[in-house]
């Protein structure tokens, strides 16, 4: 199908486009879906043959005084199911969804997704989700307060859809300690204390491990069937210095059909940045959105929460039969940190059954914490 992009925008098609809102049925003003406490709601229900091209959510919940309730991004739980099934192809925490790692607002743009003012509360997304019978969208609550949710699903009715036309999935993820090798109790302070040389001249020859199979790495996706990968959004909060040594030097190990076919040289450079960096951007299909490693803070530059995005729409990871999408937590897997992730693929169905989502206070970030007083 043709006529979405900027080069062939012009073409003329009679496809029906469609809108599910939480617009008020009765011509006032409450323009919300009411979501209770502790309850899951059914937000859209679309029936047919279709494509969904824009999704818009924003949110407030809080008590009957106007104070808002903390980490709500993480409290709530979009899941989608495609043509009639029973089990989602799409099951993320709200925010991580949109790229607000550990329930943090902020805007920013990129290729799929924008999260808009004011305070990045309007999340857009432009994937494109086709389906053949039916399409339902649930949102679940674990908050504790009352939720005003607005939403709008775009999409197009058409007559039929490309026999190759895969499914839109997206999974969560966390690794809470990733129990790296490196021992914890020589951190920064011990080492400059000691005056000891830079790695690897004071450093045991022990710990030199290579990593050649990817055993142990922090796994991002890993699916079966016949699709495309197209992109990621990480999430590390560096709770343990371990020798100063910093995430960026865990590589990407991507395993397509069963074999280790794109082999990367860092964390860093899969999302296509360098050096060490420090500074947050968004661009099309990557971009850093979080950095808080503040030395005058945790007396270390890559402590605390970062997030990031690699969008592979320009580039996407075609697999026949499965995919395996791993990172490596430092050096061969040396570090002990807490990562967290959503994974966006296309495939044909069935898929394969996802991971059980974590239990609300296995998926609520840590507490902002001095790493060297952990």
């Amino acid at each position: 199908m043709t006529g979405h992009a900027m080069h062939d925008l012009f073409l003329l098609d009679h496809n029906r486009r469609c809108r599910v809102s939480s617009f008020d049925r009765t011509g006032g003003n409450h323009d919300w879906m009411d979501l209770p406490a502790g309850e899951t709601r059914t937000f859209a229900d679309i029936t047919g043959c279709g494509i969904i091209r824009h999704i818009w959510i924003t949110h407030w919940t809080g008590d009957p005084d106007w104070n808002e309730e903390p980490l709500t991004l993480c409290k709530l739980v979009l899941r989608i199911y495609w043509d009639g099934e029973e089990t989602p192809s799409v099951e993320v925490p709200l925010g991580d969804f949109f790229g607000l790692g550990f329930g943090r607002r902020m805007n920013y743009s990129s290729a799929a997704f924008s999260v808009n003012p004011e305070d990045g509360r309007g999340m857009n997304c432009f994937f494109p989700m086709p389906f053949a019978t039916g399409a339902r969208f649930t949102i679940e609550s674990g908050c504790d307060n009352h939720t005003n949710f607005y939403f709008y699903v775009d999409y197009d009715l058409v007559d039929q859809l490309p026999e190759d036309a895969g499914r839109f999935h997206a999974q969560w993820r966390r690794e809470a300690c990733t129990d790296g090798w490196a021992p914890k109790e020589i951190g920064l302070l011990e080492r400059e204390k000691a005056n000891v040389p830079e790695e690897p001249a004071w450093v045991p020859k022990a710990w030199l491990q290579k990593n050649l199979d990817g055993a142990g790495n922090y796994v991002i996706l890993d699916a079966r069937g016949h699709g495309k990968y197209v992109g990621c959004f990480l999430n590390i909060d560096v709770f343990e210095p371990q020798c100063n040594q910093w995430y960026g030097e865990g590589d990407d190990m991507i395993f397509v059909d069963g074999e280790l076919q794109l082999n990367g040289t860092g964390t860093e450079d899969y999302f296509n940045t360098a050096f060490s960096p420090t500074q947050t951007y968004a661009s099309p299909y990557s971009g850093l959105l979080q950095y808080n490693g503040d030395p005058e803070e945790f007396g270390y530059k890559y402590a605390g929460k970062n997030s990031m995005y690699r969008l592979h729409i320009a580039d996407p990871i075609t697999f026949e039969e499965s995919i395996r999408v791993t990172i490596e937590h430092g050096h061969a897997n040396k570090l002990s940190n807490d990562y967290s992730s959503t994974a966006f693929w296309y495939q044909s169905e069935p898929h394969a059954c996802f991971p059980p989502l974590p239990p609300l206070e296995k998926r609520l970030p840590r507490e902002e914490t001095s790493p060297q007083e952990v």
